[in-house]
């Protein structure tokens, strides 16, 4: 099984946030498998390693009630198989616990049919052992989901994660906005390829187009502004835990003006060092 994989194994109590942790290494790329019992983990990752997955997160903790004894014995064989595995424990205080249970209104695992505060004394002394082990523990008492997501992320982030990935679409208004945009730019106060008649059947992916739209001074500095706005707002997005933005750029149709400014912003945001995707929605609609 060789260092061609990297696990991460998440648990602690209950309430103290493996649900936003694992949300979080979701978005940062990972493999994530929650309440898997832990017999299963090794053959999980070896199919995983056979299919070139290079992150897995593992959620598990006491709901899989007997099954959970066996946590040691399936990380020590994953381990003695040249995987590296980070433990991450989440804890908070009693009284955090109750309240945040008492607002989902679940019962704890090892409740039964007693207090809250005893469910919780159970799971406690289930967990000790592997808490003491842990690589990495993390007192959630006092931290919000998104400080949460901040700490994980700042764990298990690399140098893509680090990075807001930013999504384009060219689209056409007469077809509607994209209603998952967070930004969207009109870009329709530039001049229309569509009225010269060797430019109408050509699209803005054309050398042509695209050198039509972008030798006006005006969309030189449109595009300008919006790197300049992204790397503005991109730190902040971070910061709040959103690492996925979808920018939308509007022509009338879609065909021309959006595609050829889509693609020139892509460019100059890879540049700068974002990963960035575009998708031309309209492009081929009449």
């Amino acid at each position: 099984m060789a260092d061609d994989l990297e696990i991460a194994l998440i648990t602690g109590l209950s309430g103290a946030g493996r649900r936003t942790a694992a949300h979080t290494m979701e978005d940062l790329g990972w493999y994530v498998v929650d309440n898997l019992p832990p017999k299963m983990i090794p053959a999980l990752a070896e199919t995983l390693r056979q299919d070139h997955v290079p992150r897995l997160a593992i959620v598990v903790d006491v709901r899989s009630r007997e099954q959970f004894d066996q946590v040691p014995a399936a990380l020590a064989e994953i381990r003695s198989r040249g995987v590296i595995v980070t433990t991450v424990f989440l804890e908070a205080a009693e009284d955090v616990i109750v309240q945040r249970q008492e607002s989902n209104r679940r019962p704890l695992p090892l409740q039964g049919g007693d207090r809250l505060i005893e469910g919780i004394e159970r799971e406690r002394r289930v967990l000790a052992d592997l808490r003491a082990e842990a690589d990495i523990v993390v007192d959630t008492t006092r931290l919000s989901a998104r400080q949460l997501a901040q700490r994980i992320a700042n764990h298990f982030g690399d140098e893509l994660t680090d990075k807001v990935q930013i999504s384009i679409i060219s689209f056409g208004f007469k077809n509607g906005v994209p209603i998952d945009a967070e930004m969207v730019f009109d870009v329709r106060f530039l001049p229309n390829p569509f009225w010269i008649p060797e430019l109408r059947p050509k699209s803005g992916l054309s050398r042509d187009v695209a050198g039509y739209v972008l030798k006006h001074e005006a969309a030189q500095q449109f595009q300008d502004h919006m790197v300049a706005l992204m790397k503005t707002v991109a730190p902040g997005y971070l910061s709040e835990g959103k690492r996925q933005v979808t920018v939308a750029i509007g022509c009338t149709g879609g065909k021309h003006r959006s595609t050829s400014m889509g693609e020139e912003l892509a460019t100059r945001l890879r540049a700068e060092g974002f990963p960035t995707t575009v998708l031309h929605r309209d492009l081929g609609k009449e």
